[in-house]
């Protein structure tokens, strides 16, 4: 598979400077420990005005996490950093600013690979390589209010939770395995 993190240096504008400042932050660096995969709409070209840089992490230990993302990162601005669950799996979740882009840390007890924002990543990827008319009109959904996954859904006729949907349209494509 195509590192699609480094190929935003030669993207668009917006995806070049995302990938200026997430390096100059030294994210993947300073969390090295727990495998940092930027996911989203950057790596996959679809990002909007407002998009924000999506970086998940394996996390067997969410206190000491916890702690380093505090210290990282407690002086950026509008820095929060909260626990939750999410689909019975206990998640450390961290959002700020830096340099006009947002940032969302997202760690949990799973590898990165099988986390569902890396499955959604890799699903529209290969429709959008399959597809190449689909990225201009997931755009335009998106600028209208749509969040990636539903506006891919919306396209595919997947009915149902459009997380859920676009992970078993894209098993039984063959994109990822269930």
């Amino acid at each position: 598979m195509v590192d699609l993190f480094e190929r935003m240096q030669m993207g668009t504008k917006k995806q070049q400077d995302a990938y200026t400042v997430f390096m100059e932050l030294d994210i993947m660096n300073e969390l090295s420990t727990y495998t940092p995969v930027l996911c989203g709409t950057f790596p996959i070209g679809i990002n909007i005005s407002g998009s924000d840089l999506d970086i998940i992490m394996e996390v067997q230990e969410l206190e000491p996490f916890e702690e380093l993302i505090q210290t990282l990162y407690n002086k950026q601005d509008d820095f929060t950093i909260k626990r939750k669950t999410i689909n019975g799996k206990e998640v450390v979740k961290a959002n700020f600013t830096f340099r006009d882009f947002e940032f969302e840390l997202f760690g949990q007890d799973q590898p990165v690979h099988m986390q569902r924002a890396y499955l959604h990543m890799m699903v529209e990827h290969e429709l959008l390589q399959k597809y190449p008319a689909l990225k201009q009109r997931v755009i335009h959904l998106k600028n209208q209010g749509y969040k990636t996954e539903p506006a891919f859904c919306e396209f595919f006729d997947i009915t149902g939770d459009p997380y859920e949907g676009l992970i078993r349209f894209g098993v039984e494509e063959g994109i990822i395995k269930g």
